[in-house]
C-alpha cells in the first residue's frame, strides 16, 4: 500500500531523520463498493481522537532485532524496492516482524498463514508440494513444469518452485507479503502476490543468539546466529539450525510415523562496506531435507476399497477415523531435498542515485517416493518415484534516483535462467493383479475375469499364450522423464512525480519476454494399457459370427471362414443380422475395461507436429495517485496489472490438442489409445483496482484496502484421479477488503486485528473438470479470514520482561475443492460424459468443508542478561480440519484427504548476546 507525501519520524539504519512520505490509492469498480470505502475511511480518520486521548508511555521491547524499534507503520519495507516505511510503501502489503515470528513460534514458511489472513499455505502429499495463495489466487504444486502465481523471493533472489522456498525461517528481520499483482517490479511470476523475505546483514557489532525448543511429538528445534566484524569494513554472520520432530499420525502398517520434521540447514553472509557509498553481501546456503511426509486419510469408502481392505487383505482408516493419527501404506513415503545457492548483492550510491545488482545461482534437487494407493495393500510398486532437478540462474540490475525532490524513478531489467529435469516411475505391485480381477470381475458381472481375457486377446492376436500372466504384473507401469529450459528477461520502469508535498503520481510499466523448450520421454511398460480394446473388440465380435456361423453350417472345427460367412448372409440376411448384433452385444463390455488402462502410451515430444517450444510476451502496468489528507491519514487510487507466462504440463496426462489430431493422424504419430487434451496452460493475465486509506496516529495505527481483482486464464491443475489436467480458466475474479489495525491502550499493551472478506467467481470458466463451470464460487477461497493478536510486555523492577503473547485465526466455512472427477457419470463403454454427468461430480465434493478456528499463545520470562525462558503453543484448541480431497487414486467412488496439524506445545530457552 502507498501513501502520501508528509512529515513523519521514522527509523532508518538505526538513524532518526524527518521525511516525507509518499501514498498511492488503489480503486474499485461500483458506487456501492465506494460507499463502503468511503465509510471505512471515515472510521479510520476518526481513530486519532482515541489515539491521542492516551498519554501512555511506550514499553521499550524486552530484546530483539534492529526492526524491534519499528511499531506499527513505521516498519520500514522494501516493497517497492526501496526503503520506506509501512505507511509510505505504494503496495497493499502485511508485515511480519521478526520478533513476532519468534514471539509466534513460527517454524517455516507453511505457518505464516496464522498471522497473514489474505494468505493460504497448503502442503500436500510430499514437502516439495506446498500451495501459496493470496486472495484466493494460486497455484504451481504437483508439477514441475507448472511455476507459481505467487511469487517467493529471499533477499532479493527468486525462488522458482516450492522445493527451492521451503526454509526454516534462519535469520529473518521480516517478511513482507506483497498483495496483488506485483508484475511491474518483480520480473517472473507474480500475477498473484509476492512473498519478500528479508534477513539480517551481517553487523559490525559482535553479537548474536542461540535458541533451543522441546515439544511434544518429541519435537526438538536447535537453531541460532553468530555475526560480527573481522574488520574496519567487513562483517560476518553464520547461521544454522536443526529442526526434528516426529510425525503427526502413525502407519500402522509398517510401525513408522509420518508427518515428521527432519530438517537442517546452514547460511553463511559476508557484508563489504569500504566507504564512498559501496556495499557488497556475499550470501551462500545448504539446506537439507530427510522425512516421511505426508500422511493422506481416507473420508469417503467405495466398493474398490473394499476390495483392496477384503479379499486382498488391505488396510485403510474408516471415515470416522480421520483425526485419530492412523494411516495405512505398505511403505513409508519418503521426500528428500537438497537446496543449496550463493547470491550476491552489490549497492553503489552515486550522488542521489544508487546502482543495485543482485546475481543468484541456485541448485535444489527433490527425490520423493509415496505410496499412490493410500493403502497398504501392495498395489503400486515403488509407487510415485519421482526426481525433480532444478539448475537455476537470475541476474537484476536496476538504478533508483530521486531529482530535485520532485522525482523519484526506478530502471532496472531482470534475467532468469532455469533449467528442470524431472523423472518419474509408476509401477504394479504384487497385489494389483488380483485387484485387477477383481475389478473385472465386478465389470463383467462375472462373466470375465484377467485369465480369461488373457487367452481371448492371445487368440485374437493369433499366439494364444501371447498374453499368459501378462496383464497387470509387478513391475509393469510407467517411466517418465521431462525436460524443460526456460528462458525470461524483462525490463521495467517506476516513476514518482510528487505533484505537490502532499499528491504523488506514480506511473510503472514492464516488459516481459517469456520463452521455453520443453521435451518428453515417456514409455508405458504396461501391457494391458497397450492393447487396443476397440480393435480387438472388432476381432471378438469377428470371431463370434464365425462360431455361430460355424455352429449352424455344421464346418469342421466349428469356425465359418469368411466366403461361408458371405453365403450364409447372402442367403439368410434376417439371421446373419440378429447373429451381428448379438455378437456385437456380446463383446461390448470388452470397451468397459477402458478405465483399467491406467498407463496408456505416450505421444512424445517434440514431434513433426508439435515443436515443444513456447514463446510469450507481455506489456504490464501500474499507475497510482497517493494524496495526503492530513500528516497522519493517507489515501490512495490504485490500477496494476500482472502477468505469468505459459506454464508446461511435464506429467503422463500432458495430451496434444484435438485441433492437432489431423496433422497428427497424417503424419502417423497417433498411438494406441490416442487421446487429446493440453500440453500447456497458456498466459495468465491479471489486473487489480484498488483503493485504500492508512493511517498512524503514533498509539493506534489502521489500514484498510478495497479491491476489485481478476485473472484472465487462471492456470487450473486439477487432480482426476489418476492425474492432473492442466487448463486455463476463462476469467476468474474477486472483489474484497483488507483491514489491519494496530492499538496501544496501555502501557506494554499492544493489540492487533486483520481482517479480509472475499468474494470470489468464476465469471467464464467453459471448459472445467466439470463442464461449464461459469458463474460458480471457486472452492477453498473462504469468505472471512481474520487474526487477532494481542501481546503484553510487562517489565519487571529488575529490569527483567515478562511478555504475553496470544493469537486467534479464524476463516469462515468453505467447501475445500470444486468437483471430484470421479464421480462425472459417463458411458461404461465410450468415457462420454452423459448429459447431466458433471452435477454428481460437483455434489460429491459438497459435504467436504472447512473452517478453521486456531488459537496460538506463548508467555516468556527475558532477563536483562539476555536469556530468555518461553512456554507455548500452537493451535491450542486442538481444531481440526480437512485441508483438500481428492478422488482416491484406482478406487472410484473413495475419497481420500489431507488434514490439518494437531495440537502443539513445548518449552523454549532463548540466548542473546
Amino acid at each position: 500500500m502507498h501513501i502520501a507525501r508528509c512529515s513523519r519520524v521514522r527509523l532508518l539504519h538505526n538513524e532518526r531523520f524527518v521525511a516525507p512520505m509518499k501514498h498511492p490509492v488503489r480503486g474499485f469498480a461500483a458506487s456501492t463498493r465506494t460507499a463502503l470505502f468511503c465509510t471505512a475511511a471515515a472510521l479510520t480518520a476518526a481513530i486519532p481522537a482515541a489515539a491521542q486521548a492516551q498519554e501512555f508511555e511506550e514499553a521499550q521491547p524486552a530484546t530483539g532485532t534492529s526492526q524491534d524499534a519499528y511499531q506499527g507503520n513505521e516498519i520500514v519495507v522494501t516493497a517497492t524496492k526501496r526503503e520506506q516505511t509501512l505507511q509510505d510503501v505504494p503496495v497493499a502489503v502485511t508485515v511480519t516482524t521478526a520478533e513476532v515470528i519468534e514471539r509466534a513460534f513460527i517454524r517455516d514458511i507453511k505457518d505464516l498463514a496464522t498471522v497473514v489472513p489474505s494468505l493460504r499455505v497448503g502442503e500436500r502429499q510430499n514437502a516439495n508440494n506446498t500451495n501459496f495463495f493470496i486472495r484466493g489466487f494460486g497455484n504451481g504444486a504437483n508439477n514441475a513444469g507448472i511455476e507459481p502465481s505467487v511469487g517467493v523471493f529471499i533477499d532479493g533472489v527468486y525462488r522458482s518452485r516450492s522445493a527451492a522456498q521451503i526454509a526454516d525461517l534462519p535469520d529473518v528481520e521480516r517478511i513482507e507479503v506483497l498483495r496483488g499483482p506485483q508484475s511491474t517490479l518483480f520480473g517472473k511470476n507474480a500475477s498473484a502476490g509476492v512473498i519478500s523475505i528479508i534477513t539480517q546483514k551481517p553487523k559490525f557489532d559482535f553479537g548474536g543468539n542461540v535458541e533451543a525448543s522441546y515439544g511434544n511429538f518429541d519435537a526438538m528445534v536447535l537453531k541460532g546466529v553468530v555475526t560480527g566484524p573481522v574488520s574496519d569494513t567487513i562483517a560476518l554472520s553464520v547461521s544454522g539450525g536443526i529442526n526434528k520432530r516426529d510425525g503427526f499420525q502413525r502407519n500402522l502398517a509398517t510401525g513408522n510415523r509420518t508427518g515428521e520434521r527432519d530438517r537442517w540447514f546452514v547460511r553463511g553472509q559476508a557484508l563489504f562496506e569500504p566507504g564512498n557509498g559501496l556495499s557488497v553481501r556475499l550470501m551462500g546456503d545448504y539446506g537439507k531435507i530427510d522425512e516421511i511426509c505426508c500422511a493422506v486419510v481416507n473420508v469417503k469408502t467405495a466398493p474398490p476399497t473394499a476390495i483392496l481392505t477384503g479379499p486382498l487383505g488391505g488396510k485403510v482408516n474408516t471415515p470416522d477415523q480421520r483425526y485419530d493419527g492412523i494411516v495405512y501404506t505398505n511403505f513409508d513415503s519418503t521426500n528428500k531435498i537438497k537446496n543449496w545457492g550463493v547470491s550476491g548483492q552489490v549497492d553503489y550510491e552515486l550522488g542521489p542515485a544508487k546502482l543495485t545488482s543482485i546475481t543468484a545461482y541456485r541448485r535444489s534437487v527433490t527425490n520423493t517416493n509415496f505410496d499412490s494407493d493410500f493403502t497398504s495393500a501392495d498395489l503400486l510398486r515403488g509407487s510415485n518415484v519421482g526426481y525433480i532437478s532444478l539448475k537455476t540462474f537470475t541476474q537484476e540490475l536496476r538504478l533508483t534516483a530521486s531529482l530535485a525532490d520532485k522525482v523519484d524513478f526506478l530502471v532496472g531489467g531482470f534475467y532468469f535462467n532455469e533449467k528442470v529435469a524431472q523423472s518419474t516411475r509408476l509401477a504394479w505391485g504384487a497385489q494389483a493383479r488380483p485387484y485387477a480381477d477383481a475389478l473385472v470381475r465386478s465389470l463383467s458381472g462375472n462373466s470375465q475375469n484377467i485369465p480369461a481375457l488373457e487367452a481371448l486377446f492371445g487368440q485374437l492376436s493369433g499366439n494364444p499364450a501371447l498374453y499368459t500372466n501378462r496383464f497387470f504384473a509387478a513391475g509393469q507401469g510407467i517411466n517418465e522423464d521431462y525436460g524443460m529450459k526456460d528462458e525470461n528477461y524483462s525490463i521495467f520502469s517506476q516513476l514518482d512525480f510528487h505533484v505537490s508535498d502532499r499528491l504523488t503520481l506514480t506511473g510503472g510499466i514492464a516488459y516481459t519476454n517469456d520463452r521455453k523448450r520443453y521435451s518428453t520421454n515417456v514409455v508405458s511398460t504396461d501391457v494391458f494399457s497397450n492393447l487396443n480394446l476397440a480393435t480387438l473388440r472388432n476381432g471378438a465380435t469377428s470371431a463370434a459370427i464365425a462360431q455361430t456361423v460355424g455352429g449352424l453350417l455344421g464346418v469342421p472345427g466349428g469356425l465359418a471362414n469368411a466366403q461361408q460367412i458371405g453365403a450364409f448372409a447372402q442367403a439368410n440376411p434376417a439371421a446373419f443380422a440378429q447373429i451381428q448384433t448379438g455378437a456385437a452385444n456380446a463383446t461390448l463390455p470388452l470397451l468397459g475395461l477402458r478405465p483399467l488402462q491406467y498407463f496408456p502410451p505416450f505421444l512424445n515430444v517434440p514431434n513433426s507436429v508439435e515443436s515443444g517450444r513456447t514463446s510469450d510476451d507481455k506489456f504490464t502496468y501500474t499507475a497510482r495517485l497517493a494524496y495526503d489528507v492530513t500528516d497522519s491519514v493517507n489515501v490512495y487510487l490504485s490500477y496494476a496489472t500482472g502477468y505469468k507466462a505459459s506454464s508446461i504440463n511435464l506429467s503422463r496426462d500432458s495430451r496434444p490438442l484435438a485441433s492437432d489430431a489431423a496433422a497428427i493422424n497424417a503424419a502417423g504419430l497417433a498411438v494406441v489409445n490416442q487421446t487429446y487434451g493440453t500440453r500447456l496452460a497458456a498466459p495468465e493475465n491479471s489486473r487489480v483496482i484498488e483503493g485504500g486509506i492508512k493511517g498512524n496516529w503514533g498509539l493506534v495505527t489502521a489500514n484498510l484496502a478495497v479491491f476489485q481483482q481478476e485473472i484472465k486464464g487462471f492456470q487450473s491443475n486439477i487432480f482426476t484421479g489418476t492425474g492432473f489436467v492442466l487448463a486455463n480458466a476463462g476469467k476468474q475474479s474477486v472483489f474484497g477488503f483488507e483491514f489491519e489495525g494496530t492499538a496501544k491502550p496501555a502501557k506494554g499493551l499492544t493489540l492487533g486485528m486483520s481482517v479480509t472478506y472475499l468474494d470470489p467467481k468464476y465469471d467464464s470458466f467453459v471448459n472445467s473438470a466439470f463442464g461449464d463451470a461459469t458463474g460458480i464460487t471457486p472452492a477453498d477461497i473462504p469468505p472471512i479470514s481474520a487474526t487477532f493478536s494481542g501481546e503484553y510486555d510487562h517489565e519487571m523492577g529488575n529490569g527483567d520482561h515478562v511478555i504475553l503473547r496470544g493469537s486467534y485465526h479464524y476463516e469462515s466455512k468453505v467447501q475445500v475443492v470444486e468437483g471430484l472427477p470421479a464421480f462425472i457419470q459417463r458411458n461404461p463403454i465410450t468415457q462420454e460424459v452423459l448429459p447431466g454427468g458433471y452435477a454428481p461430480g460437483l455434489a460429491a465434493a459438497r459435504p467436504f468443508t472447512r473452517e478453521v478456528d486456531e488459537v496460538d499463545a506463548s508467555l516468556t520470562y527475558a532477563m536483562e542478561n539476555g536469556l530468555e525462558l518461553a512456554v507455548w503453543g500452537r493451535n491450542l484448541l486442538n481444531d481440526r480440519y480437512i485441508s483438500t480431497v481428492f478422488d482416491s487414486p484406482a478406487q472410484t467412488g473413495s475419497v481420500s484427504a489431507y488434514i490439518n496439524s494437531p495440537r502443539t506445545y513445548g518449552v523454549s530457552a532463548r540466548f542473546r548476546w
